[in-house]
């Protein structure tokens, strides 16, 4: 299974919903708390082009987006294949 890292903060429920599903997927993430530590989060930012809200999620190195797109790409059969590498 690919490297899948989610960048987050403890309130998001955008966040949640995102960490809900890669656990539906059985993937294992490395999650990356951006609340408290602006160097974390000018990190996300600079990986995800300019981006700051969260979630912002790689998976093999690949930005994915948020939220939204993690689910789109599992609406559209194309999460399973990623999570495969």
């Amino acid at each position: 299974m690919p490297h899948i890292v989610i960048y987050t903060t403890a309130t998001c429920p955008y966040c949640k919903r995102a960490k809900a599903l890669l656990t539906k997927k059985q993937a294992a993430f490395e999650e990356i708390p951006v609340d408290s530590d602006p160097q974390k989060r000018a990190e996300m930012v600079a990986l995800a082009g300019g981006r700051s809200t969260v979630p912002q999620i790689f998976i093999a190195g690949e930005h994915i987006g948020g939220c939204d797109e993690l689910y789109e790409l599992s609406y559209d059969g194309k999460l399973d294949a990623l999570l495969a590498g």
